[in-house]
């Protein structure tokens, strides 16, 4: 794969501002238990509920009526961009890893910059959990942890490990992947929509399967100062309509042709055509994001990239809303 730009830098949450929160849980020494992300045992804890919006499907919702100016202004022209894959690029892994754990592990001692709107206690992160492009990283720092085991996602954005189990971060959030509430209107996550990362990453197993069920987390250069339904938070650089809001929906048309993509790349793209991808972060144009994995094919993601912007739409998701505060689609 070519050498992927990074992100931009996220001034979404004024966290120079914010004094950092004061230590919240009982530091505790823990063993190490993170391992690869691997397709879940039966039974066990998916990342998101069936009516859940990220599992929504949109190919037959309606086209927005800004949809032209929103992908006009991502850049109609760009290519389609999977920020994942294996091996390194600048020598560091690239992707959001996904530390699982199945076992308990005990309460992480976490504090924040922006503690006014992140969940301040609750996280249990593995002292081996990974950080996203490495533990020398000046990305965004990404710590994204599933356990499995009660069913939460513990994740925290510009994430430093600290002496012990302790860590630091910009922001965190706790999600409880059991339930549909969303955060509280105006709070930020580890994303700037504040939504939920983990459901909106590619995973390797899903891919491999050949059926991906939902949505998919994008990045755009510029956002509006607003956001729409899911999303909770907005990082919008100006005041402007013609700009994607937070939590807008895209899909890829359904007259592009995906017949001669490889698999891999042939599962993205028809999750994007039957879900789309959901506005959750400023970054570069049409970087979809998935997780760090050694058993991506670079090769075959390769072939989404000629994949235009011009090859999507926005989509109207007014009609699946059931409750303001609930993730929770609408029976259609």
């Amino acid at each position: 794969m070519s050498s992927k730009r990074r992100a931009g830098p996220r001034s979404r949450r004024g966290i120079g501002t914010i004094a950092a929160a004061a230590t919240i849980a009982t530091a505790c020494l823990v063993s190490g238990y993170a391992e690869s992300a691997a397709a879940p045992a039966a039974g066990s804890c998916s990342t998101s509920l069936p009516d859940s919006f990220w599992r929504a499907p949109v190919d037959g919702l309606p086209v927005h009526p800004k949809s032209a100016q929103y992908v006009s202004s991502i850049g109609a022209s760009e290519p389609l961009h999977p920020d994942f894959g294996s091996g390194l690029i600048d020598g560091r892994p690239f992707g959001i890893p996904i530390t699982v754990t199945d076992a308990a592990v005990p309460e992480s001692k976490v504090t924040l910059d922006n503690a006014e709107e992140s969940e301040t206690s609750g996280y249990r992160i593995p002292q081996d959990a990974r950080v996203e492009n490495g533990p020398a990283s000046d990305g965004d720092r990404h710590v994204i942890v599933w356990d499995r085991g009660l069913c939460k996602s513990y994740e925290l954005w510009n994430a430093q490990r600290e002496s012990g189990n302790a860590w630091h971060a910009g922001s965190g959030a706790v999600f409880d992947l059991r339930s549909n509430a969303l955060r509280p209107d105006g709070w930020t996550s580890a994303d700037a929509a504040g939504l939920a990362v983990l459901p909106g990453l590619v995973r390797r197993d899903e891919a491999a399967a050949g059926h991906i069920d939902h949505a998919i987390r994008i990045t755009v250069p510029r956002s509006d100062q607003s956001y729409v339904w899911p999303a909770r938070h907005q990082a919008g650089s100006a005041a402007d309509a013609s700009l994607p809001p937070m939590g807008l929906r895209l899909r890829l048309k359904s007259t592009v042709d995906t017949s001669k993509l490889a698999p891999q790349a042939k599962a993205v793209a028809e999750a994007l055509k039957k879900y789309g991808a959901i506005v959750a972060d400023n970054g570069s144009a049409w970087y979809i994001s998935g997780e760090e994995n050694p058993g991506w094919n670079n090769s075959q993601l390769d072939g989404l990239k000629k994949i235009k912007g011009s090859d999507f739409e926005a989509v109207d998701t007014s009609g699946l809303q059931r409750s303001p505060d609930s993730g929770a689609v609408a029976p259609r």
